[in-house]
């Protein structure tokens, strides 16, 4: 197989903008991008500059369900009668857009009242959750860890959502938003649907490890991963979080996960109310599962310190 194109797509994020991968011999595209039209004019331009019609795309993968990702997945499988995949943790979230949606954003708020977040609070981040232009029914064929997709492999990697998935093609690896040049991928608020989305994620880092030496690794944004240092600084990342998570929940005593986020980032708003306190929320569960706080359920999780957290849990998860 010829290299894959990397085809620069949608406005981008403090990453840079998304990542849409074509693979010409397969006619694959993978991860084609937000749902926009400037991101459909840059997509068809790189395909066309590959030497390549549209039409020619008989396969599209997409790793994980959100928006940037997923959202010219439906328009490219029309234009092209091509086959949408994803793993089946995250496919409803195209095969059934609406609703798939409806349920998550009660699931989410349900996520927030819970973890203390004040209910006006919680009202103002599910009204200002916008819909995406998606169909509310797209054809999606579903697929499980080992799975051969289009002549590819799928590698089930959750954490940043619970059916993330990335797919290998002849040595090349196409991690999504489980790897990413400069930020560390968000665990908790991007997905409410996993119960210790942290180890889960850590589980994930484990598995693309595993594969050093034998693929080149691809990310969802950006165009190159310094491996394996970017894997460290991640893990390292997570041991200094879930240490001051723990060092504030000692201080307190107890806490919510909305008051720890505030102590770990002050004042939050918008979507990054559900980022913050997800991930402090990660990080509770990560401490929870493994002895270092006790939980109360009630309407609210409230955690109490149990003894203090001796490191190290990140490479073992």
């Amino acid at each position: 197989m010829t290299r894959p194109v990397r085809i620069s797509v949608g406005a981008g994020s403090p990453e840079g903008a998304n990542s849409a991968y074509l693979l010409p011999e397969r006619g694959v595209v993978v991860d084609p991008g937000p749902p926009s039209e400037e991101a459909w004019t840059a997509l068809r331009a790189g395909i066309r500059g590959a030497g390549l019609d549209v039409g020619a795309v008989d396969h599209v993968f997409v790793t994980h369900w959100h928006a940037d990702h997923t959202g010219l997945a439906p328009r490219l499988a029309r234009a092209a009668d091509a086959t949408v995949h994803m793993h089946a943790r995250d496919a409803p979230f195209v095969a059934s857009y609406e609703r798939t949606r409806t349920a998550r954003l009660q699931r989410d708020a349900a996520a927030l009242r819970r973890w203390g977040v004040p209910e006006t609070t919680v009202e103002a981040v599910v009204d200002g959750d916008t819909p995406s232009p998606l169909p509310a029914e797209t054809a999606v064929e579903r697929h499980d860890d080992g799975d051969r997709v289009a002549g590819g492999r799928l590698l089930h990697t959750p954490g940043h959502t619970a059916g993330h998935a990335a797919v290998a093609f002849d040595g090349h690896l196409f991690v999504g938003d489980c790897l990413l040049p400069t930020y560390t991928p968000n665990v908790g608020g991007s997905d409410t649907r996993l119960s210790n989305p942290l180890a889960a994620y850590l589980a994930s880092l484990e598995s693309l490890e595993r594969r050093l030496g034998t693929c080149e690794f691809h990310p969802g944004h950006g165009a190159s991963l310094d491996l394996p240092r970017r894997i460290e600084q991640i893990r390292v990342h997570h041991e200094e979080r879930t240490r001051r998570v723990s060092d504030r929940v000692a201080a307190r005593g107890r806490a919510t996960p909305w008051e720890v986020a505030g102590d770990l980032f002050g004042d939050l708003a918008g979507l990054h109310v559900k980022f913050g306190a997800g991930e402090a929320a990660a990080h509770l569960a990560f401490l929870h599962d493994a002895g270092y706080v006790t939980r109360r359920d009630g309407e609210r999780a409230v955690y109490e310190h149990r003894r203090p957290y001796e490191g190290g849990g990140e490479r073992s998860a």
